[in-house]
């Protein structure tokens, strides 16, 4: 492909979600979107009339939905690469497109830099396979591990927030943990452990886990509250960050 751009096609009902993920992809560069289609069916036709690099490929969608898509793809022997962008989150699903031959599979809702570093390792894979020759072990491992080994690498990088060296306890990870801190910073009282949990979408109980965490390590404090009639409640708020030159973060 040398330096010409990599053409991508977007499957996806949603208009308003076919126009973010076309300005998602054009923000890479070294990507361009070609065609947008609606449904599974369209896509399909859209495939063999566009000849695609790459295909955006939604689940949801009527006529055809996108499992089925990408299954009349492949029986059609139709070698196009396919992201997953979709807010389908059952395991069903997941194994049927994954097993179709998909890249990546990105849940909605999603930032840009999820989508980013999908295309980049797009096209890093692409710039492999096009070298000569043959390809050693860990070369090969790069290419079919690439996603795990991220992800192994998040884990094991410190957050921005906390800046505490070295992995998280099992079980912890760093994406949530990051959406835990973002939801503290951007409150000035104090959030219950249950708060947090309804907040970010998870189980009370897995919140209390995380700012348990946060807490030994410094990065909240424990507020108790008294008021009402009943136990106290146990209430977390964001301990403030020394600045540059020793000051405090307002």
């Amino acid at each position: 492909m040398g330096e010409e751009s990599i053409r991508v096609l977007v499957v996806e009902d949603d208009p308003m979600v076919q126009e973010i993920n076309k300005q998602f992809i054009e923000r890479v560069p070294g990507f361009c979107v070609v065609g947008m289609a609606a449904n599974g069916a369209d896509g399909v036709r859209m495939v063999q009339e566009l000849a695609p690099d790459l295909v955006i490929m939604d689940i949801f969608m009527p006529i055809q939905d996108g499992v089925k898509a990408l299954t009349e793809l492949r029986a059609a022997g139709q070698d196009v690469d396919v992201i997953v962008v979709t807010a389908a989150k059952d395991k069903a699903t997941i194994q049927a497109m994954l097993r179709g031959g998909a890249m990546d599979y990105i849940i909605k809702p999603f930032a840009f830099d999820r989508m980013k570093k999908s295309l980049e390792n797009y096209r890093e894979f692409l710039h492999k396979l096009e070298q000569a020759g043959t390809a050693s072990q860990d070369e090969v491992d790069q290419l079919v591990f690439r996603g795990a080994s991220e992800r192994d690498e998040e884990q094991e990088r410190p957050t921005p927030a906390s800046n505490k060296p070295g992995p998280l306890p099992k079980g912890l990870h760093a994406v949530t943990l990051e959406q835990i801190i973002r939801q503290l910073d951007g409150e000035e009282q104090a959030l219950s452990a249950e708060d947090v949990a309804e907040r970010v979408g998870i189980a009370r109980v897995t919140a209390r886990r995380y700012l348990d965490y946060l807490e030994k390590t410094g990065v909240v404090r424990i507020d108790v509250s008294y008021g009402g009639v009943g136990r106290p409640t146990n209430r977390y708020v964001r301990v403030d960050e020394p600045k540059a030159g020793g000051g405090r973060r307002s």
